[in-house]
């Protein structure tokens, strides 16, 4: 069985500004890629996620854009190769009630011990990152500062 995992939340913002606040680098700056972003997310780029507890700016192909809808992106592995990359896709759903859910759902790990335990890490990201969001785009609160080193 090859790892795959999805993580949700609801964030009490319409999904127009909760798609921004991936979309837009300056955002993402602010509550998750603390490091800093370079690039817009737009359909066929690649654009860079630094984090301070994670030295190294990552390369993320973005395979995929629906606005205020989905992102598709990909990333891992050797820069360049598609060799032990995975594909990440976030979905971004409009609640009727001006709060969106924001669903992230992670495959192409590979079928052993390593991918299993690379899975189980980039799930605790991604719950991380949705609770981070939350907590910015309602209240301007940045969780990740400090959570990590």
């Amino acid at each position: 069985m090859k790892p795959e995992f999805e993580v949700s939340g609801r964030i009490a913002r319409p999904v127009h500004e909760v798609f921004e606040a991936v979309a837009d680098p300056a955002k993402l700056s602010g509550y998750f890629t603390t490091g800093g972003a370079k690039g817009r997310i737009e359909e066929g780029a690649t654009v860079t996620w630094d984090f301070h507890d994670f030295p190294g700016a990552f390369p993320v192909h973005i395979a995929e854009v629906v606005p205020d809808q989905r992102i598709v992106l990909e990333w891992g592995g050797p820069e360049g190769s598609g060799e032990g990359a995975t594909r990440v896709t976030m979905r971004f759903e409009d609640l009727g009630d001006g709060r969106t859910l924001v669903s992230i759902h992670e495959e192409g790990f590979a079928p052993n011990d390593k991918g299993t335990k690379q899975s189980y890490g980039n799930c605790m990201g991604w719950a991380q990152m949705i609770s981070a969001m939350k907590a910015w785009v309602e209240h301007g609160l940045n969780l990740r500062e400090g959570m990590y080193r």
